[in-house]
């Protein structure tokens, strides 16, 4: 049976969620369901949602690194989606993260449905826990993780992987972006900021500031002809990148931008991905990339159980450490197996896919109604 005639909503908040969604996306369509995607303005979401063409409603906006405006924002999104709900009568609610979504979900008693990778962010999991019907969350992260923030064991769905799976055991890299952006496979560096509008690191960081200031000059000094991708996720971080690394911000070959279309192709045919966040080195050691993470806390699980399971990810937080271990392995070269797709497609295989868990679990529930 097909799930025609039914109305499904989606909430997308974050850049994470308009990447892993949008299979999710498609594996609905299939099933010729009527479907409302709404989204959130937030770091570079509108424009991945535009790169895939999807179809959604603006509605909303993040609410920055001061906890009254992240209330403030709250109310005001809830305003502006309760009517667009309200008017499309959902018969299922889908999710990641959205406190919003899911506060209107319950209170208009439409089932629902979310993954949470994220027990860290303990504000956002109060606030969704108590509401959601149900949780999809990977078998690594200890499920008293998130009954201690107020989940239901029963409404916990698990599974062996990571939510970077869902959209990583599809794809297929393209080669076209080394011509599109005049860079040679292997001879290039992403580097990534810390997401430090997160709630989780708003009493430990500024939201402007981020490591790569102390340690990206020493790999720069190391190997100058090497191209540098600086990605950052807002504008004070861009200035404070571009004044503090004073002239080499002004070389040709070091790039600092809030967005790069087409990032999993240029993770894949990298030399090296720094990130302080986790779902791009996450993203990159599963397409057996050298990875380095230097997010400022203890190592999440998922970020054990890719170290576990032989992908190659590091978890570094000393900026003396990151250059040289940065610089350890440019040395190194890439070798040419490194560039084939069978380099990461058998072994992730072998996980869970979680949006084929959602996919299946909500319409199940549809066609049982």
């Amino acid at each position: 049976m097909s799930l025609s005639g039914k109305r499904i909503w989606i909430d997308v908040e974050q850049p994470k969620t308009a990447i892993m969604f949008n299979s999710l996306f498609k594996l609905f369509e299939k099933e010729d369901p009527e479907l409302l995607i709404t989204a959130r303005d937030y770091d570079s979401t509108y424009q991945i949602l535009d790169d895939f063409g999807v179809k959604y409603k603006k509605i909303g906006k993040h609410g920055g690194e001061k906890l009254e405006e992240k209330l403030n924002t709250y109310i005001n999104r809830l305003n502006q989606l309760f009517p667009v709900i309200k008017k499309f009568s959902p018969d299922y609610f889908v999710t990641f993260l959205s406190v919003e979504g899911t506060r209107i979900a319950y209170g208009l008693q439409i089932p629902s449905i979310g993954f949470n990778d994220e027990p860290r962010n303990e504000p956002v999991c109060k606030l969704i826990h108590p509401y959601i019907e149900n949780i999809i969350t990977p078998e690594c992260i200890p499920k008293d993780l998130y009954i201690k923030l107020y989940a239901d064991p029963k409404k916990i769905i698990r599974y062996n992987g990571l939510d970077e799976i869902a959209w990583i055991s599809e794809y297929t890299p393209n080669p076209d972006i080394l011509k599109n952006i005049n860079v040679e496979k292997g001879k290039y560096v992403i580097i990534r900021t810390e997401p430090t509008h997160a709630s989780y690191l708003i009493h430990k960081i500024k939201p402007e500031e981020t490591q790569i200031k102390k340690f990206f000059p020493p790999i720069f000094k190391k190997f100058p002809n090497y191209k540098y991708f600086l990605l950052v996720r807002s504008k004070k971080q861009e200035m404070f990148l571009s004044k503090g690394l004073k002239s080499l911000s002004k070389e040709r070959n070091v790039i600092i931008t809030q967005y790069l279309p087409n990032l999993l192709d240029l993770c894949f045919y990298g030399a090296l991905v720094i990130s302080g966040g986790g779902t791009i080195v996450r993203e990159s050691s599963l397409l057996n990339v050298p990875s380095i993470e230097f997010f400022p806390g203890e190592s999440a699980p998922q970020d054990k159980f890719l170290i576990n399971n032989g992908f190659p990810l590091e978890h570094l937080r000393d900026s003396n450490q990151i250059g040289r271990r940065a610089i350890d392995i440019l040395n190194q070269n890439p070798t040419p197996d490194r560039f084939k797709i069978s380099s990461f497609k058998e072994k992730i295989n072998q996980f869970d896919n979680p949006n084929v868990i959602c996919f299946q679990h909500v319409k199940n529930r549809l066609i049982a109604k």
